[in-house]
């Protein structure tokens, strides 16, 4: 029964063993690559973003990442938020049509933002750094894949850019994705001040029930009172004296 016994626990520890391994195997390489976050943001709107980029070297640094912007989806404004000790460039590109942007027609667009650290900026073994960007108006797409290149201080260059396919599983290199929903109902769309004022039957029932419940109970909160005054009174004269 012992042998029993310990065999059972043998094999429980090892098929836990075996699936903490499975997880932690999985789930490790997937949380490391480069993302974007917020993960979704709406269609029409100004967005602040951040590429956030784990090192996943355990000798070298990240000494730089370049972002290509989608060409499918150009954007008219994009900023860049400073992050110490890294600098940052922009190129830009036609796009036709042009973009419109509060009237005015953009006939640039950004294409690709590329961070450089300097000094001892980089991103060490065991760190992550986030670089923040602005931009909009979004366009109407479902989703912006961000090709990522990562570049280490050995040379070594991590390629985040393979896209994600429909129903498919995660690919080894995927690129940061931002999904765009479309935006919700305008305030037009909200019910007009003559509806909202309008009275319903049921309130005003309940409201008059309201009343005259208060009513009845202030006057009997009033005879109380007179009662109890006239008893109070009584005992004040004391018995009457017989003649």
């Amino acid at each position: 029964m012992t042998r029993l016994r310990r065999t059972a626990t043998a094999a429980a520890a090892l098929a836990f063993t075996a699936v903490a391994t499975a997880v932690l195997g999985f789930a490790g390489p997937a949380s490391a690559h480069v993302t974007v976050n917020p993960k979704e943001a709406t269609q029409g709107g100004y967005a602040r973003v951040a590429f956030r980029v784990p090192n996943e070297s355990d000798t070298a640094s990240t000494t730089k990442l370049e972002v290509v912007l989608p060409e499918n989806a150009p954007i008219g404004s994009v900023s860049t938020i400073p992050v110490p000790g890294w600098t940052v460039t922009t190129e830009k590109r036609k796009v036709d049509p042009p973009i419109d942007v509060h009237g005015s027609q953009l006939t640039e667009a950004v294409s690709k933002i590329t961070w450089t650290a300097t000094g001892d900026a980089a991103v060490k073994p065991g760190q992550f750094q986030e670089f923040g960007v602005s931009m909009g108006p979004l366009p109407k797409v479902e989703s912006m894949v961000f090709k990522t290149l990562q570049t280490y201080s050995d040379g070594n260059v991590s390629r985040w850019i393979d896209e994600p396919q429909p129903g498919g599983e995660e690919p080894e290199k995927p690129a940061p994705v931002l999904t765009l929903t479309a935006a919700g109902p305008s305030a037009s769309a909200a019910p007009s001040a003559t509806a909202v004022a309008a009275p319903d039957d049921d309130d005003d029932e309940s409201d008059g029930t309201a009343i005259g419940l208060g009513i009845a109970g202030l006057v009997a909160g009033l005879a109380g009172l007179v009662l109890g005054g006239l008893a109070f009174a009584r005992t004040r004269r004391g018995p009457v004296a017989k003649s």
